[in-house]
């Protein structure tokens, strides 16, 4: 055991006196293990962020939910739109039949959306994102009221003229006035503000409520022609407690063809997606972003091993006659083999541990100045430290193989 704390000391020592002795042509060789390191963890930890953050957005929209739309999620192979285009968007037909005949739906709405401008008193927003929806769209959809109330069934019924903000939109057209009971403005229509969502902060998919206003979807029929083709409307659906998705995506297939006459043989002319399309589609493209990562990296990693080498090798040169010294005192091959090889280890560990140092500082400053936390994680950092082991052992062994076989006579007289 003190043989081997012996050699990490020495190692550690030496490798000290290197970085010492010739400091900028250490510094210039460890630069390369400090940017690879650099470039590997810092893709690899924004990527994880990002990864975090639009998981947690799509997951917003419910892992449970189905999407019955004329287009699918697609990630991958052949999208064959000449196809889809042909589809009809979903009606409310559709969405009625589903109601009456489903079994295990325990909520469904349908969305359609659309752009407005807003207006209130000499406050207006253009291209505001307006939801319309049914009953039981908060069964389907994430939403959380801080101020005011939802629509009663009655409301959205009858059409009543309501809206209910989210909070960016509540700012600007309010500011920090009182908005509750006000009326604002929509495409020209008048609508009475009964309630704000609460505020979600920065989304990496624009599926926040803050940049958005909801209003019953039969309101919305004075507003726009909800049978437009360009509309896009989206059939929200959960399942009863009990039930998988697919479960409920094999009850749909079976209603959504009965509702449209489809004969046998006639394909599927609509299409059930889920969060799931996206997650996996992500996980890929995120995989490739870190494989890329790697690959750049890589490349300076290799140079800085390659610098490592060559300072291991002046290094075996400058000390010869110390190695003959050791090896006329009885230190044995294996004892000079690990020296060396510890100090190139250590030599690599200084310039990953400085790249890693330098990810920290980058995120603390993203984190600084936007609303989502950039932090290295603990995989990170050991795939950091492993790379950089790693690099140590391969830079080192041949110059620490060529230490350990010299003659100690030869060593001395040299």
């Amino acid at each position: 055991m003190r043989l081997y704390f012996r050699i990490l000391s020495e190692s550690l020592l030496l490798a000290l006196a290197a970085l010492k002795a010739n400091r900028l042509r250490t510094s210039l060789s460890l630069a390369g293990i400090t940017i690879g390191i650099f470039t590997i963890i810092s893709v690899f930890t924004l990527v994880d962020t990002i990864e975090v953050y639009v998981k947690d957005s799509i997951s917003e929209l419910g892992d449970n939910i189905i999407f019955v739309q004329k287009w699918p999620w697609q990630f991958g192979g052949e999208y064959k739109w000449w196809d889809y285009l042909k589809r009809p968007q979903p009606s409310l037909d559709d969405f009625n039949y589903l109601q009456r005949y489903s079994e295990i739906v325990y909520g469904s709405a349908y969305v359609v959306g659309f752009q407005a401008k807003l207006e209130y008193d000499k406050s207006s927003l253009e291209g505001a994102i307006v939801e319309a929806g049914t009953a039981d769209y908060d069964k389907v959809r994430s939403m959380k009221i801080d101020r005011g109330r939802y629509f009663t069934d009655g409301e959205f019924e009858s059409g009543y003229p309501g809206a209910i903000l989210g909070d960016q939109v509540a700012q600007d057209l309010f500011g920090s006035f009182p908005y509750l009971g006000k009326t604002i403005r929509i495409k020209g229509r008048k609508a009475r503000v009964i309630g704000k969502f609460e505020k979600q902060g920065e989304s990496m998919i624009d599926f926040s409520w803050d940049d958005r206003v909801l209003i019953p979807l039969n309101f919305s029929r004075k507003i726009i022609d909800i049978k437009n083709p360009n509309i896009n409307p989206t059939i929200f659906v959960s399942s009863k407690p009990g039930y998988t998705n697919d479960d409920l995506k094999e009850e749909l297939v079976g209603l959504m063809r009965n509702s449209r006459k489809l004969k046998p043989r006639d394909e599927n002319n609509f299409a059930l997606n889920e969060t799931s399309i996206v997650t996996q589609g992500l996980e890929s493209f995120f995989d490739v972003i870190h494989t890329l990562g790697l690959i750049i990296g890589g490349f300076s990693v290799i140079v800085g091993g390659f610098s490592i080498a060559n300072i291991m090798f002046v290094s075996v040169k400058e000390r010869t006659k110390i190695i003959g010294i050791q090896k006329s005192l009885g230190a044995k091959n294996v004892f000079i083999l690990s020296q060396y090889l510890g100090e190139s280890v250590f030599l690599s560990l200084i310039g990953g541990l400085i790249g890693l140092v330098l990810i920290a500082i980058l995120g603390l400053s993203i984190s600084s100045f936007t609303d989502y936390a950039v932090e290295i994680t603990l995989k990170n950092i050991a795939i950091g430290i492993l790379i950089s082991i790693t690099v140590g052992v391969i830079s080192g062994i041949i110059p620490a193989w060529i230490a350990s076989r010299k003659d100690p006579v030869e060593a001395i007289r040299s």
